[in-house]
This record gives structure tokens, sequence and C-alpha cells, in this order.
């Protein structure tokens, strides 16, 4: 078996923390991870959001999606409409608004405020590794 670089094991390991972290604050919430998501998704995106652009943001398999939409639309929170007959647009309902409000608009604030604490030099830096970084895995996932 190869061996594992330390810039692996601590890279994983930040990622765990940060995946743990988002994670209890869905337990604060009262939330499961999946409607987290959900919710903070189109709250990044906007009141609405294609379905499509839900499940390319978060990663999340077609059926976790489902089940997340079915239990947040069974709540009220959400409205799913249909924007063209193969597309379908999710919406926020006044209550649903209120809580993404007080849930995923708190995580979006956390994380603005994390990125303004920084300078500008070191977001662009930041950034620019994630990406490069998730460009190359893509890559060379191909060859797997």
């Amino acid at each position: 078996m190869p061996k594992i670089s330390d810039s692996v094991k601590r890279h994983n390991r930040l990622i765990g923390e940060i995946d743990s972290l988002y994670h209890e604050a869905a337990l604060k919430f009262g939330l499961s991870d999946t409607e987290l998501k959900i919710l903070y998704t189109i709250c990044y995106v906007g009141d609405e959001s294609p379905l499509t652009e839900i499940r390319r943001l978060t990663g999340l398999t077609k059926q976790t999606i489902n089940s997340g939409i079915r239990k947040l639309e069974s709540q009220n929170l959400i409205e799913l409409e249909n924007s063209t007959p193969k597309t379908k647009n999710v919406r926020l309902t006044d209550s649903g608004k209120i809580l993404a409000n007080r849930t995923a608009m708190k995580l979006l604030e956390i994380e603005t405020r994390i990125f303004e604490s920084w300078t500008p030099e070191e977001v662009q830096i930041y950034l620019e590794l994630v990406e490069r970084f998730a460009v190359e895995l893509k890559s060379q996932m191909k060859e797997i």
C-alpha cells in the first residue's frame, strides 16, 4: 500500500472537521444535513432555484435531494413549480424564508464574515488553490 502524505492526511482531517461543523449546525437548527444543504443552496442562489442547480451545487444524489425536498414540501417550507415540462424550480414559501433566515442565512453570514476578515490576497489565494485542487481531482478521477 502506498504511503499517504501528511498533506493528504491534514487536508482530509480539515475537510472532515468542516463537514462536522456543518452537521452540528444542522442539528442545532433541528434539520437534517440534506434539508440544511437544500435551504442553504436556495439562499445562495436566491429565493428560488432550479432543482438541477440544487443537485449540482450540493453534490447529493437525486434520491437524497428528492427525499429532502419532499420533507421540506410536506412542512410547507418550499414549493415545487414547473418551469418547463422537464424542469422544476424550488421556491421558499413565506415560512421557508423565515426558517432559512434563521438557519442557512446564518451560515452564509458566518462564511462571509470569515472571508471579510481575510485580506483580499488571502481570499484569492485560498479560492485559487481550492479551485485548482478541484479541477485536478476531477481530471485525475477520469483515470480511475
